[in-house]
């Protein structure tokens, strides 16, 4: 489909959109699928795939390094991508300048379409252009919803981090806290900015910021024992991804202090402290639903021109509470990898 063609066609494509997947998605199963730098079987994938062209998809994210988020994020778009006959390349890096030179070798291979993370909006903007006036189409995953239509990308799938924090800060108040902190792992990440900024605008009681060294666990450990010694009426502490929970529960052990612990997104780990207690809830943006959904719009694309959210709307896959009275449930997902 001509990309000139997206705004007359946008208004009239969230219908058209589901009833085609529908459709479409009987036509195949499964097929292998790239990893960084390779072709590898998803997870779960049965015998055959879709009989459409073969496609390459790029799929670039701002992952650090043992962030095991991305992990599920990836599961999701491997199993949509071994359905649809796409080969999948991955690549990533938590820096912005990288992540867009990692964009601009995808639209050198001449990829079919690029799906990519905007943690950094700004550093993102030329090289999108640079795709879009090559004729690739870009969607944009978990990280830049307020900003995913300003770049001209033409569906996001992910979260309202906005949303989500300020559905967290309403949970802190029925929780009865009244010093929170927000533990932010990577500065200039604007959905994780925005997460505490969401938590500041609906939380009753003092919620304070502490930046941390992501890529550095025992830093981030230090960081917020320090805190937590310093300040001990600190009662509730809020972190944005699940191994900074797991590390903040012995944090708070070290330091002597009361605190709960709150976090943003799953693993398997974390679901296992859920239902111990050590951690009090989660906020899930289900990961495997982005990358899967991702990967699957641009093969709707290519082979029936559909736009899901009628490319004027973010797809949605959260927020949602997880704690001990859903957990269990969730939990078996998670040992899987895909929550």
């Amino acid at each position: 489909m001509d990309r000139s063609s997206h705004s007359r066609s946008r208004r009239f494509a969230p219908v058209v959109a589901i009833a085609a997947a529908a459709a479409l998605t009987l036509a195949g199963c499964s097929s292998s699928s790239g990893g960084k730098k390779s072709e590898e079987s998803a997870d779960g994938a049965s015998a055959g795939k879709a009989s459409t062209p073969r496609m390459t998809v790029a799929l670039v994210t701002h992952q650090a390094a043992g962030d095991t988020f991305w992990d599920i994020v990836r599961k999701g778009a491997e199993a949509a991508a071994a359905k649809d006959n796409i080969k999948l390349i991955y690549s990533n890096d938590p820096s912005a300048g990288v992540q867009a030179n990692l964009v601009q070798n995808a639209i050198d291979q001449k990829v079919d379409g690029i799906a990519v993370t905007l943690a950094k909006p700004d550093a993102m903007k030329d090289v999108i252009a640079s795709a879009t006036k090559a004729g690739i189409p870009v969607v944009g995953l978990n990280s830049g919803v307020s900003e995913w239509q300003k770049l001209g990308l033409m569906e996001f799938f992910g979260q309202d981090e906005t949303v989500a924090g300020e559905a967290l800060g309403k949970r802190l108040n029925e929780a009865g806290a009244k010093n929170a902190v927000c533990v932010i792992q990577e500065q200039g990440n604007i959905g994780l900015t925005q997460r505490c900024d969401g938590v500041d605008k609906t939380f009753d009681g003092k919620l304070q910021t502490l930046n941390v060294n992501g890529t550095d666990m025992p830093s981030v450990k230090s960081t917020i024992t320090a805190k937590l010694s310093q300040d001990k009426s600190v009662d509730y502490v809020v972190t944005l991804g699940a191994p900074f929970a797991l590390t903040a529960v012995q944090s708070v052990s070290d330091a002597g202090s009361k605190a709960k612990i709150a976090t943003f997104d799953l693993n398997k780990d974390l679901t296992g402290a859920i239902s111990e207690g050590t951690i009090e809830f989660a906020v899930d943006q289900q990961p495997y639903l982005q990358g899967y959904l991702a990967i699957d719009s641009l093969w709707l694309y290519k082979n029936n021109g559909n736009y899901m959210g009628g490319g004027e709307q973010p797809v949605l896959t959260g927020p949602a509470f997880v704690d001990k009275s859903n957990v269990e449930k969730v939990a078996a997902f998670a040992a899987k990898g895909t929550r």
